[in-house]
């Protein structure tokens, strides 16, 4: 799994740096903007789907979570329950 992190990671950072060599230009060469507007659109591409897998894998976890909530609610219902002689 970290690999996939490092890899959305430099995606981002790679992203970046594209970005600023745009800002940095002050009169863009049109094969050079195109390359690198080519990459970015790709690096975009790779970045949304591994956040899409990441929101996946965040509402699995929830998903999970809250059916662990709901069994164990019923174990500590019993334990709790009034008929306890104290």
């Amino acid at each position: 799994m970290i690999e996939k992190s490092a890899n959305l990671k430099n995606s981002l950072k790679k992203l970046n740096a594209i970005v600023a060599w745009f800002e940095s230009q002050d009169e863009i060469d049109v094969e050079a903007g195109l390359e690198k507007v080519t990459e970015g659109a790709t690096l975009v591409k790779i970045c949304k789907k591994r956040l899409s897998e990441i929101e996946n894998e965040f509402e699995k976890i929830q998903r999970d979570v809250e059916s662990e909530g709901k069994s164990s609610k019923g174990s500590t219902k019993d334990a709790e329950s009034d008929d306890v002689p104290f």
